[in-house]
């Protein structure tokens, strides 16, 4: 009898110790935690965070997690979701493109209150983060979920779960149950990236890191779920993704690991955006004035065109979550101001004229071409035509950030210092370098200690 996918994913788990993974593999999930504490700071008082706060902030417990920049702590599963969503709100943080595409580090705050609630090391949290994205990332490949009208967040949240029973240090058998209730239960629509795009589109993902974190602290007091969740009559196969194989996870002495296939954002824009917005600064540079544009022609792939291009709400955005999942606002806005931030999404600059008579101006097509280089790359062609007649023309296929084109150490401390040395003062500099050297750390005290602005 074939072997059960949560079997696998179980004993997969049991498998993976810090003392195997590769130096490589260990910096790499560094760099993720370090990315994901600087694009969640600054976002402490965006609307939907401070809604958050003001639900839980009165729900404290001693031994529970840190709310991330203050010294309250709360249960270990409403940190990981107000953590979490700190990290997914301004669309900053990493990308994996496969047959689904996702932010695998929307995650890490989950792994990172348990780790902290129950005193446990860097070490500790480093193995369970590279669990974590290594099976965030194999169910991507295996079969796209929104295609049937789900979102990806139930492969985000089986991650969560497999990362968060290595923390907890649980059997196989209870393994199995945390993945059987977390699979079961965290099946959400599709129709959260649809149209007009709510405050929900980021909190959708930290909900299901929350989910994930509760069901498994439940398997470990002896939960029993759905089973078998992914084969069964009406399992996770049948009702939501189709059948697929995972039999492969990574090696521990080769690059193998997964993680090394996720990308860090260079700009807070939907990462099939990402080559258009890079385009569109070097565009900004070359031309300067944009009352001299008479056209603009962008020639895409398709997943980007169905994602954030085809949608009538795309074309007029009136929330920050459809204007960051809007490639024409994009690249009009990196057009005029030749950068773009978290502050082009607020609701003064959705309302810019120069932007929205530029978006006017602009054309999106599917190139057949540069749609076979997706998910390898996410390529992109911008061609400008000028009043005079003459044009401009830049194509990309991996932008800076991208595993192929990836950030420098240098970069990615510049993105940690300009995002977090304003609230942390002399702070940030002594918590990158601790955030580096988490693998000597016993505990995180001293993280979240220098994490506090508040």
């Amino acid at each position: 009898m074939a072997k059960l996918l949560a079997d696998k994913i179980a004993e997969y788990v049991k498998s993976v110790n810090y003392n195997n993974l590769t130096n490589e593999a260990i910096e790499e999930a560094k760099k993720r935690i370090i990315d994901s504490i600087a694009v969640a700071l600054p976002t402490y008082n965006e609307i939907p965070i401070r809604i958050i706060y003001e639900t839980i902030k009165n729900s404290s417990q001693r031994k529970g997690a840190t709310l991330w920049g203050t010294k309250k702590k709360v249960p270990i599963d409403y940190a990981s979701f107000y953590n979490s969503s700190m990290t997914r709100y301004i669309d900053y943080n990493d990308t994996y493109l496969s047959k689904e595409a996702l932010h695998p580090s929307d995650s890490i705050a989950g792994l990172f209150s348990i780790t902290e609630s129950m005193n446990l090391s860097g070490k500790d949290l480093l193995t369970s983060i590279i669990i974590d994205y290594e099976i965030i990332c194999r169910l991507a490949d295996t079969a796209s979920i929104r295609e049937r009208g789900w979102d990806h967040v139930s492969y985000i949240a089986i991650g969560v779960a497999a990362g968060a029973s290595k923390l907890l240090d649980l059997d196989i058998k209870k393994i199995v149950q945390a993945i059987n209730l977390t699979a079961s239960n965290v099946i959400t629509l599709r129709q959260v990236r649809i149209g007009e795009l709510s405050m929900w589109k980021g909190l959708s993902a930290p909900n299901a890191t929350r989910n994930a974190i509760f069901y498994t602290m439940l398997a470990a007091n002896g939960m029993t779920g759905p089973a078998p969740v992914f084969e069964g009559e009406r399992g996770f196969f049948k009702q939501v993704s189709g059948e697929f194989d995972l039999d492969k996870f990574g090696g521990y002495n080769t690059k193998e690991f997964k993680i090394f296939e996720t990308s860090i954002k260079f700009n807070p824009v939907e990462y099939h955006s990402m080559s258009a917005a890079e385009i569109a600064v070097r565009l900004h540079n070359k031309i300067g004035d944009v009352s001299k544009i008479k056209n603009i022609d962008v020639d895409t792939f398709n997943v980007a065109y169905q994602i954030i291009v085809k949608d009538p709400e795309k074309w007029e955005p009136k929330t920050k979550e459809t204007a960051d999942h809007s490639m024409p606002y994009i690249i009009a806005h990196c057009l005029i101001y030749g950068k773009i931030t978290k502050e082009s999404y607020y609701e003064n600059a959705l309302k810019d004229e120069r932007v929205r008579a530029l978006m006017k101006r602009i054309n999106i097509k599917v190139d057949n071409e540069l749609d076979k280089l997706y998910p390898q790359g996410v390529p992109t062609r911008i061609t400008i035509t000028l009043d005079d007649g003459s044009k401009i023309s830049e194509e990309l296929i991996y932008p800076k950030g991208h595993y192929k084109n990836p950030l420098t150490k240098e970069e990615l401390n510049d993105k940690f210092l300009v995002l977090v040395e304003p609230l942390l003062k002399e702070n940030a500099k002594e918590l990158l370098n601790k955030l580096w050297n988490l693998d000597k750390l016993n505990d995180l005290k001293e993280i979240v200690e220098l994490m506090r602005f508040r």
